[in-house]
This record gives C-alpha cells, sequence and structure tokens, in this order.
C-alpha cells in the first residue's frame, strides 16, 4: 500500500535520534543537504553505549524517544544509530504505523553497496548491531555474491563518548581492531556505527588508499532528503532553521561536538523519558 503524508506540513521539523554524539555526523549531513529544515535531535546519553544492551532494553529506549519525538509534531523519523536500526526497527514501525515516513542508517547503505562493484566488504559495528547480523543479511539479499565479514569494536564508541577521538588511545584501538584477520582481505570497509566517522581521518590513516570507506551519514541524509522531496514534505522556505536538541544526560563531550557542527547559539535541553 503506498504511503499517505497528505496530513503532514513541509513546516515540521525532521526529528533524529541516536544513543549519543554519534548521529550528529547525520543530522550534520541532513542540515548540509537541507539547510531549510528544522531539527529536533534526540541523543540518549543516559543509556549509552546500546551496543551493550540486551535487545529488549534497545527497543525499550528507541520505543520513549521515537513517542517522543511523534509528540514534538516530527514530519520524519531518522534512527541515526545502528544499533536501534539492528535491534528495533521492526518494532518502531509499528509504532509509527505509516504516519510519517522513518528512515535508518543500515538499509540505504546496504543497497548502495550491494549495487556498486564491491567483492569483499567489511563492516565494524557494536556488538548488539554484528549479532543481529542486519548487515550482512542486507547486503547479500540485494547481491549474494558480496562476501561481507562483521566484526565488532565495543571500545570505539565509549572513548568517543568521553572526548579521545584523535588520541594516542583510539589509535591504539583503531590499529589494533582493523588488524584483525577477519577484515584481511577487504576492498570496502562500512563503518555500521555513526559514532564512526567521527574517527573518519584515523580509520583512512590506517588504510591509506588501501580500501574504500563507506561515507554512511551522506548516503542516508540523500534518501531523507529524495523521499521527502518526492512527497512534498521539503522546507522550501525558512530563513531562520531552528534545532533542538535533547539529552537524557547532559555531557560536556556531547556540548563540543554538537557546538562544533551546528554553531555556538544552540542550548541542550535536558529531557528524561
Amino acid at each position: 500500500m503506498k504511503p499517505n503524508y497528505t496530513h503532514l506540513s513541509a513546516k515540521q521539523p525532521i526529528g533524529i535520534f541516536d544513543s549519543g554524539v554519534g548521529g550528529l555526523t547525520v543530522a550534520k549531513e541532513i542540515k548540509r543537504l537541507m539547510p531549510q529544515e528544522d531539527l529536533i535531535y534526540f541523543g540518549d546519553t543516559k543509556h549509552l553505549p546500546y551496543g551493550e544492551k540486551s535487545k529488549e532494553a534497545i527497543v525499550g529506549y528507541s520505543l520513549q524517544i521515537v513517542n517522543f519525538l511523534l509528540s514534538m509534531n516530527c514530519k520524519a523519523i531518522v534512527i541515526a544509530c545502528n544499533t536501534a536500526t539492528a535491534n528495533a526497527l521492526k518494532e518502531i514501525l509499528d509504532l509509527v504505523a505509516g504516519q510519517v515516513p522513518v528512515f535508518d542508517v543500515i538499509n540505504p547503505v546496504a543497497e548502495k553497496v550491494a549495487f556498486e562493484i564491491h567483492n569483499n566488504v567489511g563492516v565494524i559495528a557494536t556488538k548488539a548491531t554484528v549479532n543481529s547480523g542486519l548487515y550482512k543479511k542486507s547486503i547479500r539479499k540485494h547481491n549474494k555474491f558480496i562476501k561481507v565479514d562483521e566484526l565488532a569494536t565495543p571500545l570505539l564508541v565509549p572513548a568517543i563518548e568521553e572526548g579521545f577521538a584523535n588520541h594516542p588511545i583510539t589509535h591504539a584501538i583503531i590499529y589494533n581492531y582493523l588488524s584483525n584477520s577477519k577484515l584481511k582481505n577487504i576492498e570496502t570497509l562500512i563503518l555500521g556505527c555513526t559514532h564512526y566517522p567521527l574517527l573518519l581521518g584515523e580509520i583512512k590513516q590506517y588504510y591509506g588508499n588501501r580500501v574504500r570507506v563507506i561515507d554512511s551519514p551522506n548516503i542516508v541524509a540523500n534518501q531523507v532528503k529524495s523521499v521527502l522531496d518526492k512527497y512534498q514534505l521539503l522546507n522550501g522556505e525558512n530563513p531562520d532553521p531552528k534545532y533542538r536538541f535533547f539529552l537524557s544526560d547532559i555531557t560536556k563531550n556531547f556540548e563540543r561536538i554538537s557546538k562544533k557542527f551546528f554553531g555556538n547559539r544552540i542550548a541542550l535541553e535536558l529531557k528524561v523519558l
């Protein structure tokens, strides 16, 4: 059945959520591609990292956040978290029940990789994302000839959330993970967590030009733009877009990165669900 979004207005904000700062990499791309959109971001910093939590806990947190974003009149929901996508996408779609478009960060990336020429693909992600096997399933659904190797890299999210990007500690962690034999023959690497683009420079430095690193936030933002455009939900006139950031626990690192991406005028609002 074709979705019907005639009850929505282009003036409504886009809702985006993640466990912490990682989803800001997606929000930043959405802002760059659609500079006239109002955005509402929810970072569940109180419960991060999601990658170490049970499926039931991840579903519970995700549904609470989606309910909040719907209550804030969002015209679209972007699950800017691979772990929430891998563990709660079906439940989120059931909850939303076609009221607004829902976007995730795994399927658009898997589809793009499957239709381009990639033979050996590596995925680094949280334990919960790797355990779900969703990247491998999604890529191979479109192209069963691609070899996909997934590696859980659980120390990266805490390192980023603690502000250790571009630090000897993260250099050591990255080197340790990327030299794992599972990733030995890959030609393409998917950063299967929205936090990881914050380490893009360090990851590319490790590989030089030997491995292509996929820019997931850009792929996701392009899909959001394309679908909103299709349903005439792109905000065409908005000279002063509003960005609101809600956190379940306010952290210095989130404040630093959000201001770097969105400018110093932003204020963080505490919202315990």
